[in-house]
């Protein structure tokens, strides 16, 4: 699946780059953290000129944001559809929560970078939370109400950002958010 940028549209060498950009931007934080981040060490180990980094990414927290939205939309967070809603809406919840659960640094960091006000984080945010709307209300269907929706997507936010601050990993976050939707579903 080709993505295109936050910024604007991608020729095939350009998604080359971007690709090379994120990948080596999840190296990074593995190796150095969020706080030893930096565009410029990510341009040097994707091999590509700061300059150019900076012509897709404003700011660490806009490739971090960056390299989460590109997780989510190529994420395939399968539920029956034959499952009750309960569990459907579960299954997005817990998908979507353990994206970054294997990765402490990159689950970290998306949070940081989130919360951020650069503007290309806040646009990627709502194409984040916009994604997140989508597969949620998919999995509530039409006999859910607005307010459920907008419950669950509560609900999730406070997770991650909970996850993010540290209080439990993203693994026992998961297991969390469940319990608090099903709260919230019965």
């Amino acid at each position: 699946m080709k993505l295109e940028s936050t910024r604007r549209r991608l020729t095939e060498k350009q998604a080359d780059t971007v690709a090379r950009l994120t990948k080596a931007a999840v190296e990074v934080l593995s190796e150095e953290g969020f706080s030893g981040l930096t565009v410029r060490l990510v341009a040097a180990r994707a091999g590509v000129a700061p300059a150019t980094a900076y012509t897709y990414f404003s700011s660490k927290e806009h490739l971090v944001a960056e390299v989460f939205w590109r997780r989510l939309a190529t994420s395939d967070i399968e539920f029956d559809d034959g499952a009750a809603t309960s569990e459907r809406a579960i299954a997005v919840l817990r998908g979507i929560a353990l994206l970054v659960a294997d990765e402490p640094e990159l689950a970290g960091a998306v949070t940081s970078a989130l919360l951020g006000n650069d503007p290309d984080v806040q646009h990627l945010r709502l194409r984040i939370g916009g994604e997140i709307r989508q597969r949620l209300a998919t999995a509530l269907g039409p006999e859910s109400g607005a307010d459920v929706l907008e419950s669950l997507e509560l609900l999730y936010a406070g997770a991650l950002v909970r996850a993010g601050i540290g209080y439990a990993s993203y693994a026992e976050i998961a297991d969390q958010l469940e319990r608090s939707a099903r709260l919230v579903l019965k």
